[in-house]
């Protein structure tokens, strides 16, 4: 790095030679791309959040082209998170925390942690406070932790949106205990329409957003928790179909799976690789319309759907399969007139997508 002032630092430039370095699995490659730069004045807040998130970026859409493999993808994230690791140590351990206490968390079953990682060390550089639980903390923990270390707020993340349900008790649970919740991540939508479906006390679609969010909700959580509206947010779970489809995912896998080749041919001729794909695509639009059916959402389902179909073309199995896996799962849901147009909405998507129609 031969740049002296902070405005000769471009962080484009350092994200195509970080990018080069993580894809090649080639820690010290990532490290000398970063730490130079922030010892020649780059703002380690910039170097998070400008360099090494849109590398991360990357790394998640190159897997979802099939273009990485999940090994690459691990590689990579596990380079990003320790070059995180080295930043913070070098960039943080001078600042005195003059801030509330947060802590940052993913949902349970939410295993995509650097996002929430590079959210922690953002608030140490802005002098929170932060406790980082990781991935995956399951709401039981959770409320531990916060009886035991009292922060003045949650940061919850997560990225997949078949976690809403688990963001939902995590919420709900932590604003019982007196915690206000703000959340960020791609689970909660564009817009994070889910956020505000769900009751938390704030959304931030990145990470600068998220620290000044964060103050605005410390600074209003003096209000008593029963000035709060009841929650009865969510009555259409009285209908039971989300917990009997979520609960059945697996015996309903196995039905489509059993009789899909009659309704797709074309699957007599699939490798071992394109029928572990379909099981493993078809399982996850299957808890996607549970949390479709969750939030009550019309546009959840059918968004992933799509989404889904690019992915089975990437990893070339056609993705007009879909199709008919769809229509199986509206025979095995029938008496579920929820289910039932959800999927037949997810059917429509299909059109709309060129991979997808035969």
């Amino acid at each position: 790095m031969t740049a002296s002032k902070p405005d000769r630092i471009r962080t484009d430039v350092l994200s195509t030679r970080l990018w080069d370095a993580v894809r090649e699995g080639d820690e010290y490659a990532a490290a000398d791309v970063l730490l130079p730069a922030v010892d020649a004045g780059l703002n380690a807040e910039s170097a998070l959040l400008d360099v090494i998130a849109p590398v991360q970026e990357k790394v998640g859409a190159e897997w979802a082209a099939n273009r990485i493999s999940v090994a690459q993808e691990h590689t990579a994230t596990a380079i990003n998170d320790r070059v995180i690791a080295a930043l913070a140590y070098r960039a943080s351990a001078r600042i005195r925390p003059r801030r509330g206490r947060v802590t940052v968390a993913c949902a349970e079953g939410e295993w995509h942690a650097l996002p929430a990682r590079l959210l922690a060390e953002i608030l140490r550089l802005r002098g929170w406070q932060v406790d980082f639980l990781g991935a995956h903390v399951p709401v039981a923990n959770l409320i531990d932790h916060l009886y035991r270390r009292r922060p003045d707020v949650l940061a919850l993340s997560s990225s997949i949106p078949t976690r809403l349900p688990a963001a939902h008790h995590a919420i709900t649970a932590c604003q019982a205990a007196g915690v206000p919740v703000m959340v960020g991540g791609a689970a909660f939508g564009p817009g994070g329409r889910y956020a505000t479906r769900l009751r938390a006390d704030g959304w931030a679609p990145e990470g600068r957003t998220a620290a000044l969010r964060l103050g605005e909700i410390v600074a209003r959580a003096h209000v008593p928790p029963a000035a709060r509206e009841p929650l009865d947010d969510l009555p259409h779970l009285a209908d039971q179909e989300y917990t009997l489809v979520t609960r059945n995912v697996n015996r309903l896998v196995a039905a489509v799976l059993a009789t899909l080749p009659d309704r797709f041919p074309d699957m007599a001729d699939y490798s071992d690789r394109q029928h572990r794909h379909t099981a493993e695509e078809l399982a996850y639009v299957t808890e996607c319309l549970g949390a479709a059916l969750y939030l009550d959402d019309s546009d959840l389902f059918p968004r992933l759907v799509a989404w889904t179909a690019d992915i089975l073309t990437a990893r070339g199995v056609p993705a007009h399969s879909l199709g008919p896996a769809l229509d199986l799962l509206t025979e095995q849901l029938k008496d579920f007139p929820r289910a039932v147009a959800l999927l037949r909405d997810g059917r429509a998507a299909l059109r709309g997508v060129p991979s997808a129609r035969p």
